[in-house]
C-alpha cells in the first residue's frame, strides 16, 4: 500500500510539473495585451474612479472576482505612476448581498467637505451606483478611503441619491470650479437623458439641470463624463459631455458620443459650430471611457476606456482573464477651418524602446515595411499621389489579416478585420469606418498589441479602436495602394514598445 501511494504522489508530481512547462506564464497567455491593462485574472469591464492622488493614478474598474463573466460586480483597483505599469490591488469595494458596486468617480476631498476624512488629512470618497437586482433599482451611494485607496469603508446614511427608478447610474462627479461645489452628472439611461446635481458635501444633492435626448438615441445612455479640454493652442477652452451608447451605437454595439459646448455650472449648452458632435473612437471596441480627476497642474485631460463591445464582450477567448483597457489618451481640442475637433494623443513615452525610420517610395501595389512579434508604435505621414486607396494590411499568417486603409474618394478611414482571426464569436467580423477631412493631413498614428489595433488619424482627430485576435503574435506589416502611377511616399517612426508586465507581477 505505501509503494503504491508513492507511485501515485510521484504520478502527480510529474504531471504537475509537466503542466507548469506547458502552460503560460502569468501575463504572457494567448491573446494577452502587453501594453494595455488587463486584470490578472476574471472578468473587467468599465473603468470607473480614474484620479490622481499622492503620486499615483488610480485605475477602478468594474470586476467580477469570481468568474470570467458578469456578475456579483465589484470594483477592481490598480495604481500606476505612469499611467502604463500598473500594479493591481486587492478588490477595493466587494459586492454585497444587498448591493452591487456599478460604476462611478472618485473625488479627492482636500478640505473633508464631506466630514468623513479622519485626522484632516484628505480622503479619497468613491461615489457608486448602488445596483440591486430584487427588486430593480439604482441609486448612488458613498465609499471613503483613508489609506490612499487601500481600503474602503461604505457611508452609513446610503444612499445618498435615490430617484426611486430602477435605471439611474454611473455618476460623473467633479469639482465644479464655476459653483466651487461638487458636481455630478448621472444618467438616465432609457430616457436618454443626463442629470446634473450640485452638493456642498457629497452628501447632500441639488438637482440642477438636464441635457438631451440629442444624437443618438438608441439602447441606453450610460458612464456620462463631463470635462474641460483646452484647444491645442491653450488659448480657449470648451466642455466635453461624452456618453456612452449601448447597444445600437455607430458600429451597432457599444460606442461613445460626445457634444463640444459650454457649462455655466448648472446647464451644458451645445456649440453652434460643425464638429461640436463626433464619436470619441469610431472602432468596435471602446466604450465608457472616462477622465482622471485631480490631475497635477499642466498635465492635459487624460482617459481610458474599456477596449470591448457588449455584443461579445463574455464570448472571447482570453484565459484566465476577460477585458483590457485602452492605452490611456491625452485630449485636446482643435479648431480649424473644419470646425471642431476632439484630438487624441497615446501615452506610450515611458514604454517606447528600439526606434526606426521608415521611408518608402512606391508605385507597386504592396510593399513589406517591417516584420515584428513585439508590441509596435507606428507614425506615418503620406503622401499618395494619384493612389485612391492606401494603407496597411497586417498578417499574422498568409490568411489572416487586418487592414487599416484612407480612401480618397470617399474621404473616410476604415479599419477591416473580417480576416483577422479564427476565433467564431458573434458580431465579431467588421468593418468600421470614420469620415476624414480633405483639408487635415492624411497621417496614420498606430499602436498594435498582441490583440487589438488601436489607430489616430489625422492629427489624432479620427480615433478607431479594434480588437483583432491575430492568429500568431509574429506580424508583417505591409503597405498597399490601389491605382494610380505615380510614386506613393510614406515618412515615418516605428518604436518598438515594452511591455508593461514586470516579472514580479508574473510570479
Amino acid at each position: 500500500m505505501i509503494f503504491q501511494i508513492t507511485r501515485l504522489l510521484l504520478a502527480a508530481t510529474i504531471l504537475s510539473a509537466a503542466a507548469a512547462q506547458t502552460a503560460p506564464a502569468p501575463y504572457n497567455e494567448p491573446f494577452r495585451p502587453q501594453v494595455h491593462f488587463s486584470p490578472r485574472e476574471r472578468w473587467m469591464n468599465d473603468p470607473n474612479g480614474l484620479v490622481f492622488f499622492e503620486g499615483e493614478y488610480h485605475l477602478f474598474f468594474q470586476h467580477n472576482p469570481l468568474g470570467d463573466t458578469p456578475g456579483h460586480i465589484s470594483w477592481g483597483h490598480a495604481v500606476s505612476t505612469d499611467l502604463l505599469h500598473w500594479h493591481e490591488l486587492p478588490v477595493a469595494i466587494p459586492a454585497t448581498d444587498k448591493e452591487l458596486v456599478f460604476t462611478g468617480s472618485v473625488v479627492v476631498d482636500e478640505k473633508n467637505s464631506s466630514h468623513q476624512c479622519e485626522n484632516h488629512q484628505p480622503c479619497l470618497v468613491a461615489i457608486y451606483t448602488a445596483h440591486n437586482d430584487t427588486p430593480h433599482h439604482e441609486a448612488q451611494a458613498l465609499a471613503v478611503s483613508q489609506d490612499r485607496g487601500r481600503t474602503w469603508k461604505r457611508f452609513s446614511g446610503n444612499p445618498v441619491l435615490d430617484r426611486n427608478v430602477p435605471e439611474f447610474r454611473d455618476p460623473g462627479v467633479t469639482w465644479n470650479d464655476e459653483t466651487k461645489s461638487w458636481l455630478m452628472v448621472v444618467s438616465l439611461p432609457n430616457d436618454h437623458k443626463v442629470v446634473f446635481y450640485t452638493s456642498p458635501d457629497l452628501i447632500e444633492w441639488t438637482e440642477l439641470s438636464t441635457f438631451g435626448p440629442a444624437a443618438t438615441v438608441s439602447g441606453q445612455w450610460e458612464c456620462p463624463n463631463l470635462l474641460k479640454i483646452p484647444t491645442a493652442d491653450g488659448k480657449q477652452s470648451l466642455y466635453a459631455l461624452k456618453i456612452g451608447v449601448n447597444p445600437g451605437s455607430l458600429q451597432g454595439g457599444s460606442g461613445e458620443q460626445y457634444f463640444l459646448g459650454t457649462f455655466d455650472g448648472h446647464h451644458f449648452t451645445q456649440s453652434s459650430d460643425p464638429g461640436s458632435h463626433g464619436w470619441t473612437d469610431y472602432g468596435k471596441d471602446s466604450y465608457c471611457a472616462i477622465s482622471f480627476n485631480h490631475l497635477p497642474a499642466g498635465e492635459p485631460p487624460t482617459l481610458i476606456g474599456w477596449m470591448d463591445d457588449w455584443q461579445y464582450a463574455d464570448k472571447l477567448p482570453t484565459v484566465p482573464w476577460r477585458g483590457q483597457m485602452t492605452i490611456p489618451r491625452h485630449l485636446a481640442l482643435l479648431k480649424d477651418a473644419d470646425g471642431l475637433a476632439l484630438q487624441q494623443t497615446p501615452v506610450t513615452a515611458p514604454i517606447r524602446a528600439k526606434s526606426t525610420s521608415l521611408v518608402a517610395s512606391i508605385t507597386q501595389p504592396t510593399t513589406t515595411l517591417f516584420t515584428t512579434d513585439q508590441p509596435t508604435e507606428l507614425t506615418l505621414t503620406i503622401d499618395p499621389a494619384d493612389a485612391q486607396t492606401f494603407g496597411l494590411r497586417l498578417y499574422s499568417d498568409p490568411a489572416h489579416w487586418t487592414e487599416v486603409a484612407i480612401d480618397r474618394t470617399t474621404m473616410k478611414l476604415s479599419t477591416d478585420r473580417t480576416h483577422a482571426t479564427n476565433i467564431t464569436a458573434p458580431d465579431f467580423p467588421a468593418r468600421t469606418e470614420a469620415p476624414l477631412s480633405p483639408n487635415r493631413p492624411l497621417d496614420l498614428h498606430l499602436i498594435l498589441d498582441r490583440s487589438s489595433v488601436e489607430v489616430f488619424a489625422q492629427n489624432g482627430t479620427t480615433a478607431m479602436t479594434n480588437l483583432t485576435m491575430p492568429t500568431t503574435q509574429n506580424l508583417r506589416v505591409e503597405l498597399f495602394r490601389t491605382q494610380g502611377t505615380h510614386p506613393l511616399k510614406v515618412i515615418g517612426q516605428r518604436w518598438t514598445l515594452r511591455s508593461v508586465w514586470s516579472s514580479a507581477q508574473a510570479k
